[in-house]
């Protein structure tokens, strides 16, 4: 990296191939002070868990640059932290995996993937809708509504997945923080 200005990378690919690319040219160019964020809602959790290595220099991604984390956002960041310290003392259970399978699961639902993502901002904006943070999710184009079935989808994984969702945290604080 030439540019000494350039502080931190978001890779966003969607493509496990290309992700190790751009990472694999990071730690070949020597620069250990850029911080490198994952923008890969489709693999979250093992992007943040994931040790790359490469003649002997080892990178971790630093956080997520994500969309999914401007809707539960309170449980993004203690999972982080959890991944954190795991990353730490090297004790990695297979829960992770499952949990990774979970938050793909909902991000599919929020960004509309079976829909080439075109409820993708109404999708964050339903979920804020939900929790009270939002009137409506309507956006400023009025025809980028949710997709067919994308509001059954939120529902769906918001009932299987509630340990992902911020709803109780938002409903204690939501008067206060509207006050």
């Amino acid at each position: 990296m030439e540019n000494e200005r350039v502080i931190a990378i978001k890779i966003a690919p969607f493509n496990r191939y290309q992700t190790w690319d751009v990472i694999r040219a990071v730690m070949d160019s020597g620069r250990e002070d850029l911080a490198l964020y994952t923008g890969n809602d489709d693999n979250i959790i093992v992007d943040l868990l994931t040790p790359f290595t490469s003649h002997g220099t080892t990178r971790f991604f630093a956080g997520g640059l994500l969309g999914q984390w401007a809707v539960w956002t309170r449980n993004a960041v203690e999972m982080l932290k959890e991944i954190q310290q795991i990353r730490s003392t090297s004790t990695l259970s297979a829960e992770w995996l499952s949990r990774n399978v979970a938050f793909t699961d909902a991000n599919a639902a929020v960004f509309d993937a079976a829909n080439g993502f075109a409820g993708c901002i109404p999708g964050i904006n339903e979920i804020l809708r939900r929790q009270g943070l939002m009137p409506s999710n309507r956006c400023l184009d009025p025809n980028e509504v949710l997709s067919p079935n994308q509001a059954s989808e939120l529902d769906r994984v918001i009932n299987a997945y509630p340990s992902l969702t911020d709803h109780e945290f938002i409903q204690e604080n939501l008067d206060r923080w509207l006050a």
